[in-house]
């Protein structure tokens, strides 16, 4: 605590109004180093004496117009439940899980519960450990599993599912969950999207007119990564979710910078599954793997229903 403290003093001293707006651009940021230093250090971007980096200066941008991004959805998760529970899927370092709680925590005051999951042991005990020393040690939790093995263990379901770079059809597994466990908001960043490129590339031979995307390598990669999300999109349309798409990191960071924010509506659109059908069928009958989760999500929540209905009519 004497740490922290120390470091609190160091940040209010350092950080003068002038100070402050050279690195925030005069913008009314969610987090500054007067009011979250301690969070800021734990990310990385604080220096000891609690001055920051250019380097730093540009993520600590970064993770404002991420937070920024989902603070509506979370003011309006924040009304609707007493508590928020949320999880993030592949969490790795954790700093969207930390950005989240600090928001709940420090602005919102509002009570949450946060899983964060990744199959590396490593980052789970680091995490473990940042939660402790941020002070989320009731509020967060941190468990080591694959995407496609995550299970929520809480009395209640999440709220909220995060998912940022999961790679490939991690992405689909994750948006499956959300679906499975009927997430009201979802906030997915996918990457490496390499499933449908590889389809195409089994299908070179196939009379389309896209066969000239098919056979170019770069092409091939490039749109198929494009149609992927537009795939994904279109499914959760169907399972009754309103979906954008939006840029979270500028292209001159990083070419993996499109988000896409779900949120459950409960309209399931036939025209969203008509248009993905027929843009499957566009290409050559390539798939996703999240039609196939989906489908199998589908059929236990049915059967589910069945048994249920079977289990009343036996009382």
């Amino acid at each position: 605590m004497a740490v922290i403290n120390e470091l609190r003093a160091r940040a209010q001293t350092f950080w003068t109004p002038e100070r402050t707006e050279k690195i925030t651009g005069a913008k009314k940021l969610l987090i500054t180093p007067r009011e979250a230093p301690e969070l800021l250090r734990t990310m990385g971007l604080l220096n000891a004496d609690a001055s920051m980096s250019a380097d730093s200066v540009r993520k600590y941008r970064q993770i404002n117009h991420m937070l920024a991004l989902l603070t509506k959805d979370l003011e309006t998760l924040a009304k609707q439940f007493a508590t928020v529970r949320f999880i993030d899927i592949g969490c790795g370092n954790s700093y969207l899980t930390f950005l989240v709680a600090w928001f709940f925590k420090e602005k919102l005051r509002h009570p949450f519960e946060g899983v964060g999951a990744d199959s590396n042991a490593r980052v789970i005990a680091e995490s473990q450990k940042r939660a402790q020393e941020l002070g989320f040690q009731n509020q967060l939790r941190f468990v080591q599993s694959s995407v496609a093995d995550v299970q929520w263990e809480a009395p209640t379901r999440p709220h909220f599912l995060i998912a940022l770079h999961a790679c490939d059809t991690a992405t689909d597994q994750a948006l499956a969950f959300a679906v499975r466990h009927k997430c009201d908001f979802v906030a997915v960043a996918p990457c490496c999207q390499a499933e449908l490129a590889q389809a195409w590339k089994e299908r070179t031979k196939v009379v389309t007119p896209f066969a000239p995307v098919f056979r170019s390598h770069h092409f091939r990669r490039e749109i198929a990564a494009d149609i992927t999300d537009v795939m994904r999109m279109l499914l959760m349309r169907s399972h009754g979710y309103e979906v954008t798409a939006t840029e979270f990191v500028g292209t001159e960071h990083t070419p993996k910078n499109r988000l896409l924010v779900c949120t459950r509506r409960g309209a399931y659109l036939d025209s969203a599954k008509a248009e993905f059908e027929q843009l499957k069928e566009a290409f050559a009958g390539s798939s996703i793997s999240l039609e196939h989760l989906l489908a199998s999500a589908l059929n236990e929540h049915e059967r589910d229903e069945t048994q249920g209905t079977e289990n009343a009519g036996d009382k």
